[in-house]
């Protein structure tokens, strides 16, 4: 981790949260006044879509899928983490989604990515949302350069509930073709992902109220008011908890290191945790 060029991480599976995460983050960074380079993993991905499709014809699934770290350019992700601390420059580039319009409009297909290229120049900090902002493997070590790193998380139930909804409903996948990607990716979300919720800084993990027993009968996602989410500090000496119980209503102390909350009440959590934080780390950001 480097003081002098922060990085920050929001790491978290597909629909668990880690992009309306990532627009709390840029809140922050606009009212405190902060130039983050914004970075998101799914522009690591080795493959474009068309060439995962094509694959997965084949049986072949592209190194099995993205959850997968061989499906991912990491070195690449540990280049520009390295680089930035040191030097707070990198090379990124951008994945094309269905909406993203500015691109698409410069003649980008969905799908696709652009080239590699530079960040932007005279950054306060990096931040980065993705699945693998906080993975230790015997290969690699991206945590070692995050000076703050956030896992968003729901209960696995939950998380498939939105997936399915999502690719049902937005992305026009049938049914059976999502719970098959939800197996298909089991053995490398459990080898992949959830060993990073052991070394995040802070943890959200949502918890329905209504009953997610069978998450593939489910056709509703569970709303923010039918729904808890446990916050897991790793640092619980320097939280204070006193202050955070008076400001949000109906929250309690489970644990010594663990908050709960409202799920209605997430944004402001959010902010009233992370805010401090990230004010303190750029408060203690060397002079250049």
């Amino acid at each position: 981790m480097s003081r002098r060029h922060p990085i920050i991480a929001v790491t978290g599976s597909s629909g668990a949260g880690t992009t309306t995460t990532g627009r709390s983050f840029s809140q922050i960074f606009a009212s405190e006044d902060l130039r983050a380079a914004m970075v998101t993993g799914d522009s690591f991905h080795r493959y474009n879509r068309e060439q995962m499709s094509r694959l997965a014809a084949k049986g072949q699934f592209g190194e099995r899928n993205h959850f997968a770290l061989a499906a991912n350019h990491i070195d690449k992700l540990e280049a520009l983490f390295y680089d930035y601390g040191h030097t707070g420059s990198g090379q990124f580039r951008h994945y094309v989604h269905d909406d993203d319009r500015a691109l698409i409009a410069t003649g980008y297909k969905p799908g696709t990515f652009t080239p590699w290229k530079a960040l932007p120049a005279d950054t306060d900090l990096l931040f980065y949302e993705g699945l693998h902002g906080g993975v230790i493997s015997d290969s690699w070590d991206i945590a070692q350069y995050v000076d703050l790193l956030i896992g968003v998380v729901p209960i696995v139930n939950l998380e498939w509930i939105q997936k399915i909804r999502r690719d049902t409903h937005y992305r026009g996948y049938s049914e059976e073709a999502v719970v098959k990607t939800i197996i298909n990716r089991m053995d490398d979300y459990v080898r992949d992902i959830v060993p990073q919720f052991s070394h995040t800084h802070v943890n959200f993990q949502r918890i329905p109220l209504v009953d997610t027993s069978n998450p593939f009968v489910v056709r509703e996602v569970p709303t923010e008011d039918e729904s808890l989410v446990v916050i897991r500090f790793r640092e619980p000496s320097s939280v204070d908890f006193p202050y955070l119980l008076r400001m949000i209503h109906d929250s309690k102390v489970s644990r010594h290191d663990t908050l709960v909350i409202p799920g209605t009440k997430l944004s402001l959590a959010m902010d009233l945790i992370m805010r401090p934080m990230v004010v303190d780390l750029m408060a203690h950001k060397p002079f250049a």
